[in-house]
């Protein structure tokens, strides 16, 4: 007795109402768990790939789902009006190559899929990375700085060859320069091809029989070097500076990678950054707040005087146009905003406590009354 197929959603492991790219994730975790080039011998992996690969054949054809859907197996059976699973898969092996490629050493496919990328063509240098600290000032204003970095240069002797000069390499007869070799199975399941990084020129197409004496045949040389990296005015703590061409020496040909330059700037010690807007607290004595005064307000750009007017309360903010940060690329410029805060005095001598008790007594407890009049008062008239 024939034993009874599975549902094909339970195979694949999804609901019925998977979207494609929901299938077409769970195939592509089940083909490659169950491929009988992982489990060569066990029958069992290879019914289970069998089966993945049916029940992802049918789901993925809208037709066909619709027909399963109504009336499950039979709606696919070849007997069953048209179409239906008629043995081999017939689906798209196209995009399968990354799928395999880290068990097979590059690409794979049904009848000859696409080759793996190999060594043996121009590769580009790997980016670096760094870190500079600089001052608050400097990130407002833009400077230049010298860094130090140890980074792959192209060999000087053999001009990234790899060869000792006067000499050439030879390509590798056993992959005929590609770096890779393809090597094809028939399975029940069709032709499968797969390609391997080559073991003889290790990827590389070439055999290298007088290496570079410098380099030792790698063609690139490790060297320590000082760039200069230009500071754009207005540049904020977490920014990065790309400085392209300037990281590792390409190989066969290929271009150097990039300088990530991250940047990090020092907290400044009065000044606090908010956008392209300055931050800061002021200290006022009481006669200040009382009286008016004109104060020297530090910026970013030096000191500047600015009239407190009488009777300003601590926690009074004022603002400072175009006193804040320059904008990347020259877009403008931020303001400063000044919180004046009212120091009281602790270390007061006799005489100064008692003119105090003498303005207090002046006053007459006018200040009491002003608050009530400011807040209660206004609430009485209300009424």
């Amino acid at each position: 007795m024939a034993q009874q197929k599975r549902d094909y959603y339970e195979v694949l492991g999804v609901s019925k109402g998977a979207s494609e790219d929901e299938l077409k994730k769970a195939y592509r975790k089940l083909a490659k768990q169950y491929h009988p080039d992982l489990h060569p011998g066990d029958k069992d992996a290879e019914a289970k790939f069998k089966e993945v690969n049916e029940a992802y054949e049918i789901l993925s054809d809208k037709d066909k789902r619709a027909k399963y859907d109504q009336f499950g197996h039979a709606g696919v059976d070849p007997n069953f009006g048209a179409g239906g699973f008629g043995g081999g898969f017939t689906g798209d092996f196209g995009d399968l190559g990354d799928l395999f490629g880290s068990f097979f050493g590059g690409g794979f496919g049904f009848g000859g899929g696409s080759a793996a990328s190999s060594r043996s063509g121009p590769q580009r240098g790997e980016s670096l990375r760094v870190n500079l600290t600089i001052d608050f000032t400097e990130a407002a204003f833009g400077c230049e700085k010298e860094i130090s970095l140890n980074r792959l240069d192209q060999c000087d002797t053999c001009h990234g060859t790899g060869c000792e000069p006067g000499t050439t390499a030879e390509i590798c007869p056993d992959c005929g320069g590609s770096g890779v070799v393809r090597t094809q199975k028939r399975t029940p399941f069709g032709v499968m091809a797969s390609t391997t990084e080559c073991t003889r020129c290790h990827g590389t197409g070439k055999i290298i029989h007088q290496p570079c004496k410098t380099c030792q045949g790698g063609g690139v040389v490790r060297r320590q070097k000082k760039i200069t990296v230009s500071i754009p005015a207005g540049i904020d703590d977490g920014q990065a500076i790309s400085l392209r061409g300037q990281g590792n020496a390409g190989r066969n040909g290929g271009a150097a990678g990039d300088l990530i330059v991250s940047i990090r700037v020092r907290p400044h010690p009065i000044f606090v950054r908010e956008g392209s807007d300055v931050l800061m607290e002021q200290p006022i004595t009481f006669n200040q707040a009382a009286l008016g005064a004109e104060l020297e307000i530090p910026t970013i750009d030096g000191k500047v005087k600015y009239n407190l007017p009488a009777g300003t309360q601590t926690g009074t903010t004022f603002r400072l146009r175009g006193k804040g940060i320059p904008g990347l690329h020259g877009r403008g410029r931020g303001d400063q905003f000044v919180t004046v805060k009212v120091t009281v005095p602790t270390d007061l001598t006799d005489a100064q406590k008692d003119a105090l008790r003498a303005f207090g007594d002046a006053m007459n407890g006018k200040a009491a009354e002003s608050a009530d009049e400011g807040f209660f008062g206004k609430r009485k008239k209300k009424k």
